[in-house]
């Protein structure tokens, strides 16, 4: 399975990839099938199954889905758009399907909730449209696969994984196979991926579109920096980023050697902007996920702020890495916190961005290897526990732990020569088996883990 780097780095909104990009597409694909039956359909029904149904509301895939059945895509909506396209249905009780046909709809009434898991995936939802007379126009069902990919039943039945299956130039299916490439051409773990891209675009498309990717994680940054108040949900969580932005700016900058510390208060601050901005419903990119987009734009973040001379090459270059490591991740285990906890979000963000450091600081095909190794290693068996189903506590502040960890992981395999005990491929390994062995109330559920110690405080 070949997946390239814009579809693993997704732009789209907050607060979940897999909680609100992937309903929101399964909502536009499904109007997009109805094709010229659209006319046909005064009513539709949503049921949402197992972590969508747990945790949805607080994540937004209520919205989301409804949001998609407008027709409104992830990578294209204005978030301020459509908080208010949504709150005009909840309050006119009206639809409009594909952004065309007026339908009624009942919040309440339309949209179920069941908690059992569907066999395919936790995350699943069928979508059914119906005419005047109670008869189904279309029925289908969806499963939120993580990172925001969706598939339907008939894709996921062929074993589908929502992107472009293509024949790439160096397949690899584990990191094994990747450092062999590269001994063999002569190539760094991002220059193999970037040959690869060439299948599916020019390599100055690739290139345009990773700027466009760090474009947007930039602005992300500074617009969380900047944004005061409360975040939505009942929570009551303040944004601290900008003030910890205040606090820093009034101080000079260190550079990225002599000053580790405050650099670090740099690196939370940025991925804190981030994932507040994610929990806010803000334009972010999956990297590899929302919950988790936090980590590889304020790795990078550091890296263009305080390294010597940093440019556009270093940008493509990183994200070129990355990619290698959130491929064999969702090849060989998964990215989506409902099927393998935080563990799979987190630790994969972790990973990817602990070796796209160490590509960028010149790490050999083994250290970078190592780099993702260790940062994936030091997160094994982390839980999914969002309080509230919000993708704030501890979601917010583990991006920050995260990337200071990354940054970590990338100095530790430079100082060594890339050779190591535990493999990547091992820990991706060990990570899809904790997470098959991981109780379900760990996964994205809030049934167990700090959601539930917080209640009974």
């Amino acid at each position: 399975m070949a997946i390239s780097a814009l579809d693993l780095f997704k732009i789209g909104i907050g607060p979940s990839s897999s909680h609100t990009m992937g309903p929101m597409r399964a909502g536009a694909m499904f109007v997009s099938a109805l094709g010229d039956r659209l006319e046909l359909v005064e009513s539709v029904r949503v049921d949402l199954y197992g972590s969508l149904a747990a945790t949805g509301i607080g994540h937004g895939t209520d919205r989301a889905v409804v949001g998609g059945l407008m027709g409104l895509e992830p990578d294209t909506v204005d978030p301020d758009h459509y908080a208010t396209a949504i709150a005009a249905v909840g309050r006119d009780n009206t639809l409009l399907l594909a952004g065309r046909r007026a339908i009624d709809f009942g919040w309440a009434r339309d949209l179920r909730l069941h908690r059992e898991a569907l066999p395919r995936h936790p995350n699943a939802l069928d979508l059914t449209a119906f005419d005047a007379d109670g008869g189904v126009v279309h029925s289908d069902r969806y499963y939120s696969i993580g990172g925001g990919f969706v598939v339907d039943e008939a894709q996921a039945a062929e074993g589908e994984t929502g992107v472009e299956d293509v024949s790439v130039e160096f397949p690899f299916a584990t990191a094994v196979d990747l450092l062999e490439i590269c001994r063999r051409e002569g190539l760094s773990v991002a220059q193999v991926v970037a040959r690869n891209e060439e299948a599916w675009r020019p390599a100055a498309e690739t290139r345009a579109g990773l700027l466009r990717v760090w474009e947007v994680m930039d602005a992300c940054i500074a617009r969380g920096t900047h944004q005061e108040g409360l975040l939505p949900g009942g929570l009551n969580v303040r944004r601290r980023a900008p003030e910890l932005h205040r606090r820093l700016t009034r101080d000079a900058r260190p550079n990225l050697i002599t000053a580790t510390f405050a650099a670090m208060e740099w690196v939370n601050l940025y991925a804190l902007a981030v994932n507040e901005e994610n929990a806010g419903g803000g334009r972010v990119v999956t990297a590899p996920t929302n919950g988790a987009a936090g980590v590889v734009p304020a790795v990078l973040h550091y890296y263009m702020d305080f390294a010597e001379d940093p440019g556009e090459d270093d940008v493509v270059e990183f994200l070129l890495a990355a990619t290698a490591v959130g491929v064999l991740l969702k090849q060989n285990a998964s990215i989506s916190g409902a099927e393998v906890g935080c563990q799979g979000e987190v630790g994969s963000a972790c990973a990817m961005a602990a070796a796209g450091l160490a590509q960028v600081l010149g790490g050999t095909p083994e250290q970078v290897e190592n780099a993702a190794e260790i940062g994936l290693e030091h997160n094994l068996g982390l839980t999914c526990d969002p309080i509230g189903g919000l993708v704030q506590v501890p979601c917010i502040e583990r991006n920050a732990m995260a990337s200071v960890k990354a940054i970590n992981a990338a100095q530790l395999a430079l100082a060594g020569d890339g050779t190591h005990r535990v493999t990547l491929d091992q820990a991706i390994r060990t990570m899809r088996d904790t997470g098959r062995d991981m109780l379900s109330k760990y996964k994205e559920t809030s049934e167990g883990g700090l959601a539930v110690a917080f209640i009974e405080c």
